[in-house]
């Protein structure tokens, strides 16, 4: 049968209550270690011929998905990564685990630049 305890919390029995606080404060702990674990992710969009945004700023262990908006086909090339050819709705991710500037063109369409910013 449940009774309340001194702290106010109700517990199955004297004493359990005791643990409740540090369980609560475990698994509190426990999840935003897990968030801060979990890789970041962002999203450049090919739209009217452009990258958007033109410059992206990540953390290292980001991974970037480019996806076309286009009805053209864009390319995604960089001398760390090049994507196919990618149709309309098509998208490409690259991660990256080092810090630097990464500056991408369109290998269809020379004009279209981007650069991502790894931190």
């Amino acid at each position: 049968m449940a009774q309340k305890s001194r702290l106010g919390v109700f517990a199955l029995r004297p004493g359990i209550s005791v643990w409740v606080l540090p369980l609560i404060a475990a698994l509190a702990l426990a999840a935003a270690l897990a968030r801060a674990a979990s890789p970041a992710r962002a999203e450049v969009h090919i739209s009217n011929f452009t990258f958007e945004p033109r410059t992206l700023t990540v953390p290292v262990g980001a991974t970037v998905t480019w996806v076309n908006r286009d009805d053209e086909l864009h390319t995604v090339t960089s001398g760390a990564f090049t994507s196919p050819a990618l149709d309309t709705d098509e998208s490409f991710s690259f991660h990256f685990d080092a810090p630097g500037t990464y500056v991408y063109r369109c290998a269809i369409h020379p004009q279209m630049t981007g650069t991502i910013v790894v931190q």
